[in-house]
């Protein structure tokens, strides 16, 4: 057996001989037995280790049998410890009284009936051991308990996100719709009375460009949910092919100058350095749209700067702005699904971090965030050379 899944027994007795021969009447495999020859040595053993009994010689000197009791008894490490006298004095001395005064669980006269020590011993141990299970059973439903009642807290948590959730693709999905579907009923009014001066050239290249926006904010909330399901299920998607980055922030930069305009921000673009590589174009501008896309929206119509540098193993891509910054609280959250800092500036399902970071991830690179609430934020995205890097 284990031996720390053997019970341990104490027997105290200031003659070497008697300890030698108790031992030898209870030794057994499933137990372990530590001798001490005094109280004062016997107390250090008491205070080290766990004993299931301890068998105490009544007369010895300095301290005895009885004191050694007491003192066992006024501490809480031993006090549930079943105590056992043996003494060689005769009974009319009526030591088991004493001994029973002071919690001893049973007293046993010298010469010893062995077959009576054996089986006093094994009840004893036997009742240890049940206390110990009952002790482990009792922790391990106690483990299962608070195991269940995190499972439950995690449960309604899930629960609660997916109801939000639902509400936030409602809510996303049915303003750009209720803008295309009043858009339409006014069109329809105006051809029944017909009013199709208000379908002029400079009108119907408004009324496209409206429906457009429309349609790819629902098209970009539609991509989304499909990536994290993607992400979720392992087959998220990653085309590499040869990639040079300073073109790649040059062409997004000017593609986003019309939101860039309606933030009021000003991008300035940092990427004369060239960094040629093996990555997934589309996504690496996924990434790089939705950084620059939070900083128009969260900016606070400030300047919005974008660097490109690189070393011999990485390329890096910094988006900062210099609106309000994000707490240390809020930039734990931000890349998880359906998160967002709190603010009341934006909307959007919270999906946007957490797709680019598992993109970043998903190049062996990495995206991280710093930022000091009031002094803006910088979004980082590392993306290291390999897989067949073309030089330049």
């Amino acid at each position: 057996m284990p031996t720390q899944n053997k019970s341990k027994l104490l027997i105290v007795d200031d003659l070497q001989e008697n300890l030698l021969a108790l031992s030898e009447i209870i030794k057994q495999d499933d137990r372990t037995i530590y001798q001490a020859s005094s109280g004062e040595e016997a107390l250090f053993l008491l205070l080290e280790h766990e004993f299931a009994l301890a068998i105490l010689d009544v007369n010895m000197p300095e301290m005895d049998g009885f004191e050694l009791a007491e003192l066992m008894r006024s501490t809480e490490k031993t006090r549930h410890v079943p105590i056992v006298f043996v003494s060689a004095a005769g009974k009319e001395q009526n030591y088991a009284f004493k001994g029973y005064e002071t919690g001893a669980v049973d007293f046993l006269h010298k010469p010893l009936d062995i077959c009576a020590v054996r089986s006093k011993v094994n009840v004893f141990v036997s009742l240890y051991q049940q206390r110990n299970q009952v002790k482990h059973q009792v922790e391990a439903l106690e483990k299962s308990r608070q195991e269940l009642h995190a499972t439950q807290a995690e449960l309604q948590r899930s629960l609660r996100m997916r109801d939000e959730f639902m509400s936030m693709v409602a809510h996303e999905l049915r303003t750009p719709l209720n803008t295309l579907f009043l858009e339409t009923q006014m069109r329809k009014m105006q051809l029944e009375k017909g009013k199709l001066d208000a379908f002029s050239e400079p009108q119907l290249q408004r009324m496209v460009a409206r429906d457009e926006r429309q349609i790819k904010s629902m098209v970009r909330l539609i991509d989304d949910m499909v990536d994290v399901s993607r992400i979720r299920s392992g087959k998220l998607s990653i085309r590499p092919s040869e990639t040079e980055l300073s073109a790649l922030l040059q062409r997004v930069v000017s593609d986003l100058s019309h939101q860039a305009n309606s933030a009021g921000c000003e991008v300035t673009l940092h990427a004369d350095v060239k960094a040629n590589g093996i990555w997934d174009e589309f996504r690496v501008e996924q990434v790089i749209v939705n950084l620059l896309t939070n900083a128009f929206r969260y900016g606070g119509s400030k300047p919005v700067t974008v660097t490109l540098t690189r070393n011999d193993n990485v390329a890096e891509i910094t988006v900062r702005d210099q609106g309000n910054g994000i707490t240390l609280a809020d930039q734990h959250r931000i890349f998880e699904p359906f998160e967002r800092a709190n603010t009341k500036v934006g909307s959007g399902l919270g999906l946007g971090l957490y797709i680019a970071r598992q993109l970043a991830e998903a190049h062996g690179g990495s995206l991280q965030v710093e930022s000091a609430y009031g002094e803006g934020a910088a979004f980082t995205l590392s993306l290291p050379f390999r897989n067949g890097l073309i030089q330049q």
